[in-house]
């Protein structure tokens, strides 16, 4: 159940002041403060999961991404079911309740194969499938001549539980123009979300910032996600996370003007990524997360991106999830960033933050306390 709408809330224009000028630990402490409202009980939860990418090729080829690959590149890959069955056997042996599953949008594979991998998992694992990213499903249902409706019901019987909020990366348009031009735009991610939801399915939603957005495309981004959530309520939690540009197109400079983030003197430079976001820029959009999304339940930390002891200071800037323990992650990685930790890390680290350490199922539910 999403949390009750506030009497009043801030607005687009307020959010951008506070991305701009804020204190950082103003921010912080008044995101900390909606925490506390909305998780009074000081409980920090975390998934035992895996992220599975069950292919690497890829048609989009996005400029932020280190991951994908051709059909006929030399490390180019579809996983074969006994590989994915060994992976699964091995989250689940390691207390996993589920399984995060994506993919490129590899041009060879149909419908059919979809439906089969799902029924091929569920005949033989007792294991939520978090998977399909909006991309991916709109790739299926165009491939299939489907409406996402008739797409998201087919992958649904057929072993589709939840869906994760992959391929947001910003929910503006001039954005996506620029860092990912074959993907969908922000209208189509955005419906099959809402789709989803009006089917009785969950999912979450994710913002990779750090790359060549304005402040105001990440307010843009995080009033979609409101809006949306005001009308759904589907949206389980939100997880920022910053582009880590090592090993990827955006890190070069762009041959991009200026203009199509704006007009006048500043239109004659050219856009740069050289490195993350810092972690004061971080702390600020996750806290402005929890402020903004009023609406939704759970912010998550990202310490996959972040590193542990950051994600541990977010617990005070707004987060009260600290997401999974990633058995295998391997998107993020490829872009060069790779921290591990193992479930008695995050125990460990929840607690040495002053909070109480819980495992959770995909609908966080939880299942252990320590």
């Amino acid at each position: 159940m999403k949390p009750a709408r506030p009497k009043s809330r801030i607005t687009r224009k307020q959010a951008l002041a506070m991305m701009k000028d804020a204190d950082l630990l103003e921010l912080g402490s008044r995101a900390d403060e909606l925490r506390k409202d909305l998780h009074p009980e000081g409980t920090v939860t975390f998934v035992v999961d895996r992220n599975i990418n069950y292919t690497n090729i890829c048609i989009n080829r996005c400029r932020f991404c280190a991951f994908w690959r051709d059909e006929d590149a030399p490390d180019a890959y579809l996983l074969d079911k006994g590989t994915l069955f060994s992976k699964i056997e091995e989250t689940i042996a390691l207390g996993g309740t589920q399984i995060l599953i994506q993919g490129g949008l590899h041009p060879s594979l149909d419908i059919a194969y979809y439906v089969d991998l799902l029924q091929s998992i569920k005949q033989r694992f007792a294991i939520n499938i978090h998977g399909f990213s909006p991309p991916e499903i709109c790739y299926i249902a165009d491939s299939a001549d489907l409406t996402l409706r008739e797409t998201l019901t087919i992958l649904r019987e057929a072993g589709l539980d939840s869906v994760p909020g992959g391929g947001a990366e910003i929910l503006s348009d001039r954005v996506r123009e620029i860092v990912s031009p074959k993907k969908i735009r922000s209208s189509l991610w955005l419906a099959v979300m809402e789709q989803a939801h009006r089917l009785g399915m969950r999912t979450t939603a994710t913002m990779m910032f750090g790359g060549i957005e304005e402040p105001a495309d990440i307010i843009e981004h995080l009033d979609s996600i409101r809006d949306l959530q005001d009308r759904t309520g589907g949206f389980t939690a939100f997880i920022p996370w910053s582009f880590q540009p090592w090993n990827t197109e955006l890190r070069k400079t762009l041959n991009v003007k200026s203009e199509k983030f704006g007009k006048g003197p500043q239109s004659a430079k050219l856009k740069t990524v050289d490195y993350p976001a810092t972690a004061v820029e971080y702390l600020r959009v996750l806290a402005l997360s929890r402020i903004y999304l009023d609406n939704v339940e759970n912010i998550q930390a990202s310490w996959v991106t972040q590193g542990l002891k950051l994600a541990q200071v977010s617990l005070r800037f707004g987060a009260n999830d600290f997401g999974s323990t990633m058995i295998e992650e391997n998107v993020v990685a490829s872009a060069g960033c790779s921290y591990r930790v193992s479930k008695e890390d995050i125990v460990a680290a929840i607690k040495s933050a002053g909070f109480r350490p819980a495992q959770r199922d995909t609908y966080y539910r939880l299942l252990k306390k320590f």
